[in-house]
């Protein structure tokens, strides 16, 4: 992730919740500071400035912890909250 920040010149300041999704797969987020709401179908992620809204079918948490999350399962969308 940071290799991919570096090289786009994106703010990696630590507030925002920043993430990669494979198609099909899930999505790994980092900066997150508590896990709002989840369901089969949606987790939203919140991080100091702001959170995202993952919408999806058959979602699971792989893991969550120290600021990462990673959400399991076909993600359909990721919206960006304020």
């Amino acid at each position: 992730m940071a290799e991919i920040m570096r090289v786009l010149h994106a703010d990696g300041d630590g507030t925002r919740v920043q993430y990669t999704v494979v198609d099909g797969k899930g999505g790994y987020f980092q900066n997150v500071k508590r896990l709002a709401e989840f369901s089969a179908t949606e987790v939203v992620l919140r991080g100091r400035k702001g959170g995202v809204r993952v919408a999806g079918r058959g979602l699971s948490i792989g893991r969550y912890g120290a600021g990462d999350a990673a959400v399991y399962g076909d993600v359909i969308s990721v919206t960006r909250e304020e």
